[in-house]
């Protein structure tokens, strides 16, 4: 955590790291990550490592080798292998030396220990085997349009993490037995009260604000961001929609629904109205790491009702908390960190139930369950499933009992799911219709965003959906770029964040509650086979959110099963290695390389109303593409757009400038350039201007 703060707060105050669009990490994590490695060889020789720990410096070292040859960035696209001509650039050349090293001096080495990991896997069967290797190998890279490139790819990046397995595996069999036992002791220790969730939770709580401050700069990056915060600046001041603009043209903004005579948000109410309590505070910012924080501390105690063995819930709140996906999604302003948080609270109060309590705790799970169908309606259909089962089928024996409990949480949930009808009764006239639906009907064609199968599903966005409509190959082509995603981003491993899986089913020793968890898990990817849209590239597979909890406990049952096969502590030494790679690397190399100026969202604007002073009477005339060049102010503007306070509108054309300027004739006004025209960042072009004699001959021009 100090070494994310430490390079952010580094990289804030540094011109490099404001107009470099992030790429300059590509170059710096290199060295950087030297600078980790010698650390982890000073603190492992203290700790009396012996050997392993020279390996586990070269382990940090490899991942950021590794880190160095990706291309990434902050470009709406996902993340690749260099293995053209530019491989060849800057520093990348002794990144590749440092890979060809590591390979060579660990193939030396380590003999041994991939001997024992080939036996092991080996002896737990052809399919199991081949089911592990094939998931290892998949997942290690995604598809490219070129499929000799892909297969390429998928060869070097599988080898890749298989190098960086080999070299952990063989850190931690080299520490001496008496240091590796006492780890042992730490992993099997799990701490004792609720004191360690709350230190732990706040812990995330500061990360996450940090990373939204520093590599987000408080700025929305994705355009459904901006319209979360609109529309829930909307709620603040107690309105549903807004009056129609002046000058609509000159106010576009993507997902928000033009009417005759007024204009709203069309996305679901559930996330902008818990957002508009941070609005009403005036710290937006901080809802959603305060929402991750708590998201920690129910992991744990919902795991805990899960699961007897305390250890399960510890070592499952801490891999959370330390998660890039999990602390990325806190650092936002999507709907994905409170929908986890609902889905939680929802199970544990039907955990609680379940494990002897009250009847009483199925209503406010109820009413949790409905909360997520508010926030994101298809995933509260998911989530009632799973936990609709878990109050069936658990609990007390009897089938009357069992009935009637359900029933009480499907009540709680229709009682919390009624708030949408009237909703969308004033919004689209029929309460069944639903206003993000009437909008992509309207803007894309009819069906376009539904669930299920044909050629009108889709929205035609061909760089992120590659074949229109929705089929088999479009459910296969999604599956691949989301496993993908979870793969680096779930932990950040250099190994793939996936390997705890593999583990327990390479041990092969599940229990019932793992198959539930799992159960689970392929609920929610399954379920999403039946829309045509994967999430696309921002913040990792995140229409799979839900599964993260599921998937972070199977990590956790992996390492524990597999502990049981190999000397505990040298697996928690491991663990301990690639944890450092994530906290240490991979975590600031994502929230620097890709997540600062993403999509090239900028607060450019921003600091120069600040710079400049722009006034309150100040028209903002911002030149340039509606995204990233009008997004990047559209979410600075007063939500009546008439003031005070200055007002950001979109230079789209002669004639739109031209209506902008009689409907505003009494301010000032001030010429902007975004990145799209300049290359760069924002830049003021002139202002204020009070005689526009000369702008309205350059519209006549």
């Amino acid at each position: 955590m100090f070494a994310i703060g430490a390079l952010l707060a580094w990289g804030w105050r540094s011109p490099t790291f404001r107009d470099a669009e992030g790429f300059f990490l590509g170059e710096v994590i290199l060295p950087f990550g030297a600078v980790v490695g010698l650390t982890v060889l000073w603190a492992g020789r203290r700790a009396g490592w012996g050997a392993g720990a020279i390996w586990a410096a070269l382990a940090v070292l490899g991942q950021a080798a590794v880190l160095t040859v990706i291309q990434a960035g902050p470009r709406v696209w996902y993340q690749h292998l260099r293995l053209g001509a530019d491989l060849f650039e800057t520093v990348r050349p002794v990144a590749v030396a440092v890979l060809v090293l590591q390979a060579v001096v660990v193939a030396w080495a380590g003999r041994d220990v991939a001997a024992a990991a080939v036996r092991a896997l080996l002896g737990g069967g052809r399919l199991r085997t081949l089911l592990i290797v094939a998931t290892f190998v998949l997942t290690a890279a995604t598809l490219s349009r070129d499929l000799v490139f892909y297969a390429g790819e998928l060869v070097v990046a599988a080898l890749l993490q298989a190098l960086q397995l080999w070299t952990v595996a063989l850190a931690a069999a080299r520490v001496p037995a008496t240091v590796a036992d006492r780890w042992g002791a730490r992993l099997d220790r799990a701490p004792p009260g609720e004191g360690w969730v709350v230190a732990l939770s706040l812990v995330v709580v500061a990360v996450t604000a940090a990373l939204n401050a520093f590599s987000y700069e408080a700025t929305p990056h994705v355009p459904d961001e901006l319209v979360y915060l609109i529309h829930a600046r909307t709620f603040a001041a107690g309105l549903i929609d807004l009056p129609l603009p002046p000058v609509p043209a000159g106010f576009e903004l993507d997902l928000m629904t033009v009417d005759p005579d007024r204009w709203f948000s069309p996305v679901p109410p559930g996330w902008p109205a818990v957002l508009a309590i941070g609005v009403a505070l005036g710290a937006p910012s901080w809802v959603n790491p305060v929402l991750s924080g708590l998201a920690v501390w129910l992991t744990a105690r919902v795991v805990r009702l899960v699961y007897p063995d305390a250890r399960v819930a510890w070592w499952s709140a801490v891999l959370l908390a330390l998660s890039p996906w999990f602390l990325f999604q806190g650092m936002n302003y999507m709907t994905h960190a409170v929908s986890l948080v609902a889905a939680l609270a929802a199970a544990f109060c039907v955990g609680r139930t379940v494990r002897g309590g009250a009847a009483a705790w199925l209503l406010p799970a109820g009413l949790a369950i409905g909360m997520v169908g508010l926030i994101r309606p298809f995933e509260g259909l998911l989530v009632a499933v799973v936990l609709g089962l878990w109050t069936l089928f658990s609990g007390p024996r009897g089938p009357v009992t069992r009935i009637v409990r359900t029933s009480v949480l499907a009540a709680g949930t229709l009682a919390m799911t009624a708030v949408q009808f009237p909703y969308n009764r004033a919004l689209t006239g029929h309460p069944l219709r639903f206003p993000i639906m009437d909008y992509t009907d309207r803007m894309y064609g009819p069906g376009s965003n539904a669930l299920g199968f044909g050629p009108d599903r889709g929205l035609g966005w061909v760089g992120l959906d590659p074949l229109p409509g929705h089929g088999l190959p479009d459910v296969l082509i999604n599956a691949n770029l989301n496993l993908f995603q979870l793969n680096i981003e779930l932990l950040g491993w250099s190994v793939g964040s996936l390997l705890g899986l593999l583990a327990l089913v390479g041990v092969g020793r599940w229990v019932k509650r793992d198959w539930a968890v799992f159960g689970a898990a392929a609920w929610v990817a399954g379920a999403h086979s039946f829309y045509w849209f994967a999430g696309g590239p921002d913040f990792g597979a995140r229409y799979w959110y839900l599964m993260i909890v599921p998937l972070i406990v199977l990590t956790v049952r992996g390492i524990l099963e597999v502990s049981t096969r190999w000397h505990p502590g040298r697996v928690g030494l491991a663990t301990a290695i690639l944890l450092v790679g994530t906290v240490a690397l991979f975590t600031p190399w994502r929230a620097v390389d890709k997540y600062h100026h993403y999509r090239e969202m900028r607060p450019d604007v921003r600091r120069l109303a600040e710079a400049a002073g722009f006034g309150e009477d100040a028209l903002v005339l911002v030149r340039g593409q509606l995204d990233p060049d009008y997004q990047s102010a559209a979410y600075l503007n007063p939500i009546d757009l008439e003031g005070p306070g200055p007002l950001y509108a979109w230079d789209r054309s002669p004639e739109v400038r031209r209506a902008l300027l009689d409907a505003y004739p009494d301010r000032a006004i001030w010429l902007v350039d975004g990145p799209t025209v300049t290359g760069r960042g924002f830049e003021l072009v002139d202002g204020p201007i009070r005689d526009r004699t000369g702008l309205e001959a350059d519209i006549a021009r």
